[in-house]
């Protein structure tokens, strides 16, 4: 009786669960950067990410799981793996780095087919905007494609990983959308999840801020 209390509390209301984000960009974009900041408000001398890291980040009311996937080559295959049940994405872009960008978008356009990332919204941090050279938020939309994008919700955000500057207002954004999904009701199966990617699908709409 207890467990199914709890299971149902969970489920009307839904700040009371954990909430499954990923940071994913191409390598030295500044993902790792951005978690340490998101977790501890402050910058974190870091290495380039082998494999991934995860950390608990707390916003408002909500509980995220954010977990840094690694952005060499070799590693964005593995992406994929870490998928299912993922509630929001973070596309890290390094905003001075034009010769990338058409991989950038390569990359997301990738992961926002896979069928295990329906009903995630999507996050795009437009990192590095401290320095003088960086494109600013409606240059990159449109180097990436964005308004192109119906099948999720999106906003791109001006960031800097490195002050913190706009990270509060991208994790505002999300929050905001993820905390009126609610997850399947206690006992039901993928087809609680289906439904709830299905609505997010359809309204396919982006921002730019």
């Amino acid at each position: 009786m207890g467990v199914a209390a709890s299971a149902l509390w969970g489920w009307l209301w839904p700040g009371d669960r954990e909430y499954k984000l990923l940071l994913v960009g191409l390598d030295n974009a500044g993902k790792t950067t951005t978690l340490y900041q998101l977790q501890l408000g402050e910058v974190v001398r870091t290495q380039p990410t082998v494999g991934s890291n995860v950390e608990t980040v707390r916003h408002r009311n909500l509980t995220f799981e954010v977990w840094d996937l690694g952005g060499q080559a070799a590693m964005r295959p593995s992406w994929a793996t870490y998928f299912k049940a993922t509630d929001a994405v973070f596309l890290v872009v390094d905003s001075t780095d034009r010769g990338r960008l058409q991989l950038a978008r390569a990359e997301a356009e990738r992961l926002l087919r896979s069928d295990d990332l329906r009903g995630a919204v999507l996050l795009v941090l437009a990192n590095k905007q401290d320095l003088a050279d960086a494109m600013g938020p409606a240059e990159l939309c449109d180097a990436l494609g964005l308004h192109a994008i119906k099948s999720h919700d999106w906003h791109i955000q001006a960031c800097s990983a490195k002050t913190g500057a706009g990270l509060n207002e991208g994790m505002g954004w999300v929050a905001a959308r993820v905390g009126k999904q609610k997850p399947p009701p206690p006992g039901t199966g993928p087809a609680g999840t289906a439904g709830r990617g299905g609505a997010a699908a359809a309204a396919g709409s982006g921002a730019v801020g």
